[in-house]
């Protein structure tokens, strides 16, 4: 059966301005339409009609920041376990390929999967397939070929570079600066990992152009971008000034509710939320992306501007609002279907600071290119 019809249930779509209810008519795998409760007789004769009376209904979410390639680097995790399962119809995998690994990535990972995966190509051409220090030999260094790869390879959208001290031990700024100018050459953004310094975050900021990502953006370690007084870094507002976006990026270790609280503070708010899924923090502290949304939401962030923040925000990264994070009439029928319904629920930072969020953020089915997939629930 071609057709679907999803009836009843309330919309928060960003990119339309929507948020209430509607019907949703699905064909051939593309959005036909939106309109009122009720009008979809016509289509109900011979379509898949499902209820969906309680739920929220949002464009297929997105994560721009996972690690999946378990085939090759250690630390990846199946893609469509933290994908279609939890309700994200497309996910980025950031760096844990390189050139030289990019075509068993392709046929082990980007094919097989039901989930859209697509790629931040690492700068250094083993990626994270010879371990995590993959910037230390600048011999790794592979900006030509990763030009390259970028322009033959549709699913590869941008260039990876890992700044923080443990990944370019005395190489400095220098990886990060070899990657600008192969994403200038290759006319896609960056996404930089910023952690423990050297170099300090002033000169990583200085160097990204608009469009560029900022991934662990909230993190709790010294030398983040607030100073020691909760002020946010002139290097920062400069950069934020540029066009530079500010992703979540959780992971072990890189997601403070301090921070974040801060920033909201400051009246400012992550461009994406993303997990930084990988082997080891999956089971805590970050889970799924449900669960790293759910945390924003603790912090007073309203249910649209997280909605925005895995639909709208990172389709726009992917130069892909056309077809995705949106409800538009003609796009791909990538749905989330999830309630957010009052529950108590412990939540932890990277920081092991607990909140208690009084509501929880449940996905229950991801639709992709409109097939309808149940999701698992996370135990945490």
């Amino acid at each position: 059966m071609n057709k679907t019809v999803l009836t009843n249930g309330h919309i928060i779509d960003p990119s339309l301005c929507l948020n209430g209810k509607y019907d949703i008519l699905l064909e051939h795998g593309r959005i036909i339409g939106l309109i009122a409760p009720g009008h979809t007789h016509e289509w109900e004769g011979d379509a898949n009609v499902l209820d969906m009376e309680g739920c929220y209904i949002s464009p297929g979410w997105i994560d721009l920041h996972v690690h999946v390639f378990p085939e090759k680097a250690k630390i990846g995790i199946e893609a469509d376990s933290i994908g279609v399962k939890q309700g994200v119809t497309t996910i980025v995998d950031a760096g844990s390929s390189g050139v030289n690994d990019y075509r068993t990535f392709k046929e082990t990972v980007i094919k097989p999967s039901i989930t859209e995966v697509l790629a931040w190509v690492n700068i250094s051409s083993d990626g994270l397939c010879q371990g995590l220090s993959e910037l230390v030999d600048l011999s790794r260094l592979a900006p030509e070929q990763t030009v390259q790869l970028i322009r033959d390879e549709p699913a590869a959208i941008g260039i990876k570079a890992r700044m923080s001290a443990s990944v370019v031990k005395n190489n400095g700024i220098y990886p990060l600066e070899v990657a600008v100018s192969a994403a200038d050459l290759a006319g896609v953004p960056v996404m930089v990992h910023i952690g423990n310094a050297p170099p300090k975050l002033g000169e990583v900021l200085e160097r990204l152009r608009d469009g560029d990502v900022v991934t662990h953006a909230f993190h709790g370690k010294k030398g983040g971008m607030l100073n020691g007084e909760g002020r946010i870094l002139p290097e920062a507002e400069e950069a934020l000034r540029r066009g530079v976006l500010l992703d979540l990026g959780h992971g072990t270790s890189s997601f403070s509710f301090e921070s974040l609280a801060r920033y909201k503070e400051l009246g400012l708010q992550p461009f994406t939320i993303s997990t930084d899924l990988y082997s080891t923090n999956r089971g805590g502290p970050v889970y799924s992306l449900a669960v790293t949304m759910n945390k924003v939401l603790t912090l007073g962030y309203s249910l649209e501007e997280v909605i925005r923040a895995v639909t709208t925000a990172p389709a726009k990264i992917l130069r892909r609002e056309h077809d995705l994070g949106t409800l538009r009439e003609g796009s791909i029928a990538d749905l989330t279907v999830f309630r957010l319904h009052p529950e108590e629920e412990k939540l932890i930072d990277s920081e092991k600071v607990e909140r208690t969020a009084r509501q929880k953020l449940t996905p229950l089915w991801t639709i992709k290119e409109g097939n309808v997939i149940a999701c698992n629930q996370p135990t945490h």
